[in-house]
This record gives C-alpha cells, sequence and structure tokens, in this order.
C-alpha cells in the first residue's frame, strides 16, 4: 500500500511498500520493505527566491498529466554569481510549471531538495529521489519508485554529465575516462532501458537527452568531453530508431555558451565570459533556462512529429562556426565548450 502522511507546510512523506500495483496503468512495482521517501507540496504564503535568469513563465501546461524524470535535477552551489541554476534544476521547475509531475533524480539529495522546494514553492508536485545513475539497480529502483508514486511514466530527461579528465589520448588516465564515459553515456542508456518498458507499456512517451555542441564541432582540449557529448548524439539517434514504432520520440539537446554553476566555478574570468558571449551570433549569455525551455517543447506533444533531432541551443554558434569557439592556441578550453551541465 501507498501510505501518505501530511508535514504541514513542509513535506509529505510517502511510505513505499511492494508490491504496488499501479491503478492508472496497471504497472506492477515491486519495492522490498518500507522506505521513506518525500512528495513536495505546495508552501502556501512563502516567497520564492529570485533565481538569476528565470524567465518567471508560468507556463502553457503544455505537458499536463504527465510524468517527467529528471536525472541530475539538483544544482551545485552557485557561489558569489548568486542564484544561478544548472540545466537540470531548471528543466525541473519548468517541466512542473508544464504541468508535468517531475521526479528528481540526483545522487546528492541536498542538492535535489533545493529544486523540489522552489517546485513546491510554485504549487507543483515532485518526488527527490536519491540514486546513482552510473548503477543499474539504482536506475532500476528509481524507476520503480516513480511508478509508486505516480502510477506511470511519460517522459525522461537525460541531464547527468560531467566534463571528465584533461588530456589527449597520451595523456588521460583511462581509469578516469572509464569512470567520466559511464557518467556521460552508459547513465543514459541504464536510465533508458528502465523507462522504456513502462512507457511503450502505457503507448508512448518521450526522451530528452543533454549533450553539447562539443559533440558536434569537437574543439576541447580534452578527449574526453566531445568524444562522449557526441557518443550521445549516437545513441540519441539509435534510440530514436529503435522505438519510434513503440511511440517513443527520442531527442537531444546541444547546448553551447550556457553559464552553469558548473561553469562558474571553474573560477571564470569577467573577460573569458564576456568572450564566451561575443563568440556566438545573438551575442546573448545562454543559461540554463534557455535549455530547459527546448527540452519542455521536445517532450511535448507539440514535438509530435520531431524524433532522432539534434537541437542546438547555442545562439547560432554552430550555424557560424566562430573562429571564437576553436581551440585555443594556448590550451585553454575554448569559450563553452568546457562543459554546460550542472
Amino acid at each position: 500500500m501507498l501510505a501518505l502522511a501530511q508535514e504541514t507546510g513542509r513535506l509529505l512523506s510517502c511510505h513505499l511498500r511492494g508490491p504496488v500495483r499501479s491503478a492508472r496503468r496497471g504497472w506492477s512495482a515491486s519495492i522490498a520493505g518500507a522506505e521513506r521517501r518525500h512528495l513536495v507540496v505546495s508552501v502556501p504564503g512563502r516567497d520564492a527566491v529570485p533565481l538569476a535568469g528565470d524567465p518567471g513563465f508560468l507556463g502553457a501546461r503544455r505537458l499536463a498529466g504527465k510524468v517527467a524524470i529528471v536525472s541530475g535535477a539538483g544544482s551545485r552551489p552557485a557561489g558569489a554569481d548568486g542564484p544561478i541554476v544548472g540545466n537540470g534544476r531548471a528543466t525541473a521547475i519548468v517541466f512542473a510549471r508544464e504541468g508535468a509531475r517531475v521526479a528528481l533524480i540526483d545522487e546528492r539529495r541536498d542538492w535535489a531538495e533545493e529544486t523540489g522546494r522552489t517546485i513546491a514553492r510554485e504549487g507543483g508536485e515532485a518526488i527527490l529521489v536519491e540514486a546513482d545513475v552510473t548503477d543499474g539497480e539504482a536506475c532500476r529502483g528509481a524507476v520503480e519508485r516513480v511508478l509508486v508514486a505516480f502510477g506511470g511514466l511519460d517522459l525522461l530527461v537525460n541531464n547527468v554529465g560531467v566534463s571528465g579528465p584533461a588530456g589527449d589520448a597520451v595523456e588521460v588516465d583511462p581509469e578516469a575516462w572509464d569512470r567520466a564515459m559511464r557518467v556521460n553515456v552508459a547513465s543514459m542508456m541504464l536510465m533508458a532501458k528502465h523507462a522504456l518498458p513502462p512507457m511503450i507499456a502505457a503507448g508512448g512517451g518521450a526522451i530528452v537527452n543533454i549533450s553539447s555542441v562539443s559533440g558536434l564541432l569537437g574543439g576541447h582540449p580534452s578527449l574526453l568531453y566531445p568524444t562522449t557529448k557526441a557518443a550521445v548524439i549516437g545513441l540519441t539517434r539509435a534510440m530514436a530508431a529503435h522505438h519510434a514504432l513503440q511511440g517513443v520520440r527520442v531527442n537531444c539537446i546541444a547546448p553551447g555558451t550556457v553559464y552553469t554553476p558548473m561553469v562558474a566555478g571553474r573560477g571564470m574570468t569577467p573577460e573569458l565570459r564576456e568572450a564566451r558571449r561575443l563568440g556566438t551570433l545573438l551575442q546573448v549569455e545562454g543559461t540554463a533556462w534557455d535549455v530547459a525551455a527546448a527540452a519542455a517543447f521536445l517532450a511535448s506533444d507539440a514535438a509530435r512529429w520531431i524524433t532522432g533531432v539534434v537541437l542546438p541551443v547555442d545562439a547560432g554558434a554552430t550555424a557560424a562556426r566562430l573562429q571564437a569557439l576553436s581551440p585555443r592556441s594556448d590550451g585553454a578550453p575554448p569559450p563553452g565548450f568546457e562543459g554546460t551541465e550542472g
């Protein structure tokens, strides 16, 4: 049974016991033992903390009635830059604004809880699932918890990623290479492996994978990052072909010079930040909210005829192939190619 106990004005605690059968879709999920989970509910009368770059729109309810998983839904502290957010947090918030019930998956529960608090303040619904998405059993368990809590699954956003080890093929550490490949590529396969069956059983769904313009253009001084991001593009196209007739659309977003906590955490100078902005056609700095808006579109029924697409969200950088995005002679990362997740 699914027992719920409300803590007024804060969190709704869910005790999950298996086996549990979804009344909505008839999908069975078994949870061994009793586990405590938290379902975020509306917190009336509490003012939201302004988030940098947040357009503040309430959404057009394009995802109403949908259940979504967002991996990497937390966001590391932004430090002196204030409340900027990463792609995962922004995407989860925007999906909730669009009417989806959202499962926030992150290895760092404290980071995901902050995302959940923002969703709660705005009246949305989210559950928090602490999981290492490089572990297959953890992915299976995470999906099962979502099915128990929400009764189904419609959408998956694979957002987890790291910059990984530096160096070319001669310099890179093989063990660090393997770890980063598992985070950036294998995690997406593992989450899809367990998310696809309930989607297919319910008649379809949508998956959005987060890559990078590095996967399209290269130009990164390390070997690992553009290699993994190109792999995500290949994975997206293959999955789109495999599951189209099962009603599942699979698309990919390639962010460009997006300013996120991960990027800010490297101590980016104002000069380099300005160079990133100028190295695009629009000459406007991108934020995680731009990535989130693209993800919401691709996940919605407005994109029902779109699958296997790689969508650059980069202010036109890939269209122009500007010199500013070429590898620098001093070996420093070219603007925007040092990682956009966070």
